[in-house]
């Protein structure tokens, strides 16, 4: 089967809202507000392929984070398959946070 644009649309919007639930343990703002998640892709068949990073590579959830982020976003209705590629180039930094994470952590004044 598969997706129209807009189904496609609707699976982009859920996979955000079930990305914003995982929270990195040291920050407490979600994933995609920090700026970890760089890519997500979806085909026409439901499957998803996200790209994302750590805060540092020596993250005490190094290994924890990306499986729970491949499963939240597993759980994602239509989502058929997630392939999670984990990446340090480019190297995260403050500067990837959105205004809302920054204020958040008291960054932006």
């Amino acid at each position: 089967m598969k997706f129209t644009e807009e189904q496609i649309a609707t699976i982009g919007e859920n996979i955000i809202k079930a990305l914003k639930t995982v929270f990195d343990p040291e920050i407490p703002v979600d994933i995609y507000e920090l700026g970890l998640v760089y890519d997500v892709q979806i085909s026409e068949e439901g499957d998803v392929k996200v790209v994302m990073t750590l805060t540092t590579p020596n993250c005490p959830v190094a290994e924890s984070l990306p499986q729970e982020v491949k499963e939240k976003v597993a759980g994602v209705e239509n989502v058929k398959s997630v392939d999670l590629e984990l990446t340090f180039e480019p190297s995260w930094n403050k500067e990837m946070m959105s205004e809302e994470a920054k204020f958040e952590l008291g960054i932006l004044f």
